[in-house]
């Protein structure tokens, strides 16, 4: 099935440092009002296609990381230190409150025998349920969690990771911007930071050489992993993104899967 007519996008600008307490605190308020006026209008938004030529080079992890063994941590554990607050390209994120996320989609190693299949560094997106996961040797595999939204469902298939950016800038479609008019001061993107949709990380995927304009990004909305809620691709908690960045390589091999789930209209 090929891409749906709007797809998710973002292009690199390069971060703006910050290193006093003044900025960090400002960007926490700034973030927690900008999230009350974002959520409204689908936060995982999307852009047309026209507009993906604009797509800069981010520097990028070059092969694939396996984790650290783990040394008897408990999973709350394990699960405190990979989701607290990081200061990160100079952009403070919050600490995710894991005890009110359902624990199967904090990230974590897992037993995943279809993954005997690919070979290490191959990401699988499981959209039914909910789960991404990269492939390691032994039947092994690091899980995450994700959020799933109408685009997310519009793509299934093999691809490969061919852009990777750091902070991505969010263009909304025009459409979006149509139907939801206090938008119109992004029509021309929204710089990257703690309210941008797309989040700290995003992963372009292509096939046979063209963009198939199916992304795997970061979200600040970490209570809608586990959903399809909203509009957008492939959508994973911010800690989360950042992770998955470092541990796939450019070129990783991804397999998208599909059920027979769709999001209703809107």
């Amino acid at each position: 099935m090929g891409p749906s007519r709007t797809a998710c996008f973002a292009r690199q600008t390069a971060p703006t440092h910050h290193s006093n307490l003044a900025y960090v605190m400002t960007s926490m308020k700034i973030a927690l009002a900008g999230l009350a006026v974002l959520s409204t209008a689908a936060m995982s938004g999307c852009a047309s296609s026209n507009q993906q030529a604009q797509i800069s080079r981010a520097p990028v992890s070059m092969a694939y990381t396996a984790p650290a063994p783990m040394t008897g941590s408990s999973l709350a554990t394990v699960n405190a230190i990979g989701y607290g607050a990081t200061v990160d390209d100079g952009f403070a994120l919050p600490a995710i409150p894991t005890d009110r996320i359902d624990p199967q989609y904090l990230r974590q190693r897992v037993t995943f025998e279809e993954g005997r299949n690919y070979p290490a560094g191959t990401v699988v997106v499981d959209t039914p349920n909910r789960f991404l996961y990269v492939v390691e040797n032994d039947g092994m595999a690091m899980r995450y969690g994700i959020g799933v939204g109408k685009t997310g469902f519009s793509w299934a298939g093999e691809a490969n990771i061919r852009n990777k950016q750091h902070w991505p800038k969010w263009f909304p479609p025009a459409e979006m911007i149509d139907r939801k008019p206090e938008l119109e001061p992004y029509r021309t993107g929204m710089e990257p930071g703690l309210t941008n949709p797309l989040g700290a990380r995003a992963l372009y995927l292509y096939q046979g050489g063209k963009d198939t304009l199916f992304r795997l990004h970061g979200t600040p909305e970490w209570w809608t992993i586990g959903t399809a809620a909203s509009s957008g691709c492939i959508r994973l908690m911010n800690q989360d993104i950042i992770d998955l960045y470092e541990r796939v390589p450019m070129d990783a091999r991804v397999v998208v899967k599909q059920g027979r789930e769709r999001l209703a209209q809107r």
